[in-house]
């Protein structure tokens, strides 16, 4: 039952009730406005919206638990991947863009790409060329995304971000566009009202990392999943998702801790794709290499211990790199680290 079909069916049981709307709508403890938009299917009504409808109109309990349970169905939407993409991947953006604009705040946690947001132009186009969109389809998406991100600089809104550690070490894109989008994320975690976390691979977790999701104004949760973009609206479904992005809040590293990490790593990236060609040992070359050698840098570095990494070039010459980690002195609390 969608929305049109179950406000029909709750305005069919009022006139057969014989009580006018606005006493069905003073019983359940709603305007008359959102119960004519309910009936009209001009609002999508949660299944405690329903649930006090038909208490006020007076039905059996057998009629209200299966109206209760279609709300709480039609409660969430899902759109095919395939359907979008017939319709134009492009529109989806726009369409995003739209409830973004109109949001005051947003949640969005991501276990697996960098977050659409904040992603840059050759990000974006790595992640989409998986979709076999055409040059033209691919171009107005990645414009889309980029126009998109305007909101970033609406002090207005508040925008929290939480990615996964592993979000920074998938091989998306070469290690110096990957040093780019580090560099991207780290810029934009400067602005005041923009909170970016990431969830460390070495903490214990008391939560499963399951899939993507956006939640908007706390009214909304948009899940990614394989197959189709899902839309959940029902306030008991939606709090779940505030309690699992607020669990993984408290355990992920922000700020400066979120910051040296990402500059760190985008900094040793950028220098072991700079000399790669150099190096003297085909092995050293190898892309996937590097990519691992960054990562497990990644995990010495957040655990406290210095990095170094030593290179054999064709000249011949040799090539070290060394990452030193620094923590301020307990003993002496005023003294901190130095900073380049």
């Amino acid at each position: 039952m969608n929305r049109a079909q179950l406000g029909a069916a709750l305005r069919a049981l009022r006139m057969a009730s014989g009580k006018e709307a606005k006493v069905v709508a003073r019983g359940a403890l709603m305007s008359p406005s959102k119960l004519s938009k309910i009936e009209n299917a001009n609002l999508a009504p949660s299944a405690a919206d329903v649930e006090r409808i038909l208490t006020a109109i007076g039905v059996s309990d057998e009629v209200k638990a299966e109206y209760t349970e279609a709300a709480r169905a039609s409660a969430t939407e899902a759109t095919a991947w395939r359907l979008l993409k017939r319709i134009g991947v492009h529109k989806g953006q726009q369409a995003a863009m739209a409830l973004e604009y109109q949001m005051s705040t947003l949640r969005l946690f991501q276990p697996a790409l960098v977050p659409g947001l904040l992603q840059t132009p050759e990000y974006i186009r790595a992640v989409l060329k998986r979709h076999n969109l055409s040059e033209d389809a691919l171009t107005r998406t990645i414009n889309g995304r980029l126009e998109r991100q305007a909101v970033l600089y609406d002090s207005a809104k508040s925008l929290r971000f939480v990615i996964t550690e592993p979000v920074l070490r998938w091989k998306i894109v070469p290690p110096q566009m990957m040093a780019a989008q580090l560099d991207r994320i780290v810029s934009v975690s400067r602005l005041p009202h923009v909170d970016i976390r990431v969830v460390p691979l070495a903490l214990q977790q008391n939560d499963i990392a399951n899939h993507a999701f956006v939640i908007r104004d706390d009214h909304m949760v948009t899940i990614e999943t394989v197959h189709a973009e899902v839309v959940v609206t029902d306030p008991r479904d939606v709090g779940l998702y505030v309690d699992k992005f607020d669990g993984f809040t408290v355990v992920a590293l922000s700020g400066d801790r979120m910051r040296g990490l990402l500059e760190d790593t985008a900094w040793l990236g950028e220098r072991l794709a700079e000399y790669a060609p150099r190096f003297a040992a085909e092995k050293d070359r190898d892309t996937t290499r590097l990519a691992r050698l960054v990562s497990s840098a990644a995990e010495q570095l957040r655990s406290g211990t210095d990095v170094s990494y030593g290179f054999y070039l064709e000249r011949p010459s040799y090539l070290s790199l060394v990452v030193v980690t620094c923590s301020p002195n307990r003993a002496v609390a005023d003294v901190a680290c130095p900073v380049a």
